[in-house]
């Protein structure tokens, strides 16, 4: 992890993409320890209505929405003290406010990467529940924190786990990584029926509350892929040292096995307020009014290997993560087209992985690309895929 291990004061928070679940969830942290993060800037896509109704709950006096219409809209209504941006650019001038110490990215898709760098390069720390940022340009990303000695804080359940449980330990004493994955609606589906699945099953995620793009990620085990390869640039280890196993209940967030045979888990109950709480107060552990862990009411807790070859997305995922380069920004984008594609019954659940699987194929790959080369790649693959949809 990139910067130095500093105790933690309050913290002044930019969140992008307030108005989602990890928004919403940063924003109860924020009402819970006042005392310890206050809020100085929101941005959300185009939820206009539900960003004002923040605006108000919070006093925060800067705000941008990435939909240009619904910006100039809301700018129209705005309190003339709040100062209002619009689109890319937008996000950009909230991820550099002079008096933010730490901005928490959670736009879902490639929307985050071009304002987490801009973070960086302002001296900002990042928290990063966006996946696509560390899928996409990890390399470049974590480059970038090391030679501005801001700290990358993760933010998704399982990444913040093996955070929690490497306590700045060397990445040469970890034998694996292992990140937990409930299964999705789907764990014990048969393989046959898995192309009957309708957009209105994929939706209920036995587990977590979360928005359309990531729940149909996590039906496809997607989800736990691109995870897999932000683990590999987070925590600086190889692929083949990064591990899934289901685990139905979600409590286990993920493990940590050592070199010497030991494993660390950490286990909490599933709320995403509490890898954002100790995103924002790490090093320190503060007191919360959240629900403890109870032992006595969870009976048991399972584990089980994953289906590889009925669900192939970490297979691919794999691939991506081995390879590099441009790979794994073509992963994404692909997948981003075809979750979307199911989402409007234009396509079959299982041709999902068909449609990333052939357009992962079709790249000519590149080596340590420029965030240019990435930004091209990713267009690339999104026209690649459509094309397949045709």
């Amino acid at each position: 992890m990139s910067g130095k291990n500093e105790s933690t004061a309050s913290k002044a928070v930019v969140v992008l993409g307030s108005t989602g679940s990890i928004g919403v969830s940063a924003l109860k942290v924020a009402e819970d320890l006042p005392d310890r993060m206050h809020l100085v800037g929101l941005a959300a896509n185009r939820s206009a209505d539900k960003l004002a109704q923040q605006v108000e709950a919070t006093g925060v006096k800067h705000v941008c929405l990435y939909d240009e219409t619904a910006c100039k809209e809301f700018a129209n209504l705005a309190d003339p003290s709040v100062a209002v941006c619009c689109g890319e650019e937008g996000l950009i001038e909230l991820a550099t406010l002079p008096e933010a110490d730490m901005v928490l990215i959670a736009i879902v898709g490639t929307a985050g990467l071009r304002p987490a760098l801009a973070a960086i390069e302002a001296g900002k720390d990042i928290a990063v529940a966006s996946k696509e940022i560390l899928v996409m340009a990890g390399e470049v990303v974590m480059k970038a924190a090391r030679e501005k000695g801001v700290k990358v804080l993760p933010v998704d359940s399982e990444h913040n786990a093996i955070f929690q449980c490497l306590e700045n330990r060397e990445a040469s004493e970890v034998s694996r990584l292992i990140l937990t994955a409930s299964g999705g609606p789907f764990r014990e589906l048969p393989a046959s029926e898995l192309s009957d699945v309708t957009v209105e099953q994929a939706l209920k995620h036995p587990t977590w509350e979360m928005g359309q793009k990531i729940t149909i990620d996590s039906a496809t085990l997607f989800n736990k892929g691109l995870e897999m390869i932000e683990a590999r640039w987070l925590f600086d280890v190889e692929m083949d040292r990064v591990d899934v196993i289901v685990h139905p209940q979600s409590i286990v967030h993920s493990m940590v096995e050592f070199i010497d045979g030991s494993i660390l888990a950490q286990l909490s109950t599933p709320d995403m307020c509490f890898p954002i709480q100790y995103a924002v107060t790490w090093p320190e552990r503060v007191a919360n009014t959240l629900k403890p862990l109870d032992f006595a009411e969870l009976a048991k807790l399972e584990f089980e290997r994953p289906r590889y070859e009925d669900f192939p997305a970490l297979n691919l995922a794999m691939q991506a993560g081995k390879e590099g380069g441009t790979l794994p920004a073509v992963l994404n984008a692909a997948n981003e087209i075809a979750v979307a594609a199911f989402l409007d019954k234009a396509l079959g659940f299982n041709r999902i992985w068909e449609t990333v699987e052939k357009t992962m194929m079709a790249l000519q790959n590149i080596k340590q690309p420029t965030l240019e080369e990435i930004l091209e790649a990713d267009r690339w693959a999104r026209e690649y895929a459509k094309s397949i949809l045709s």
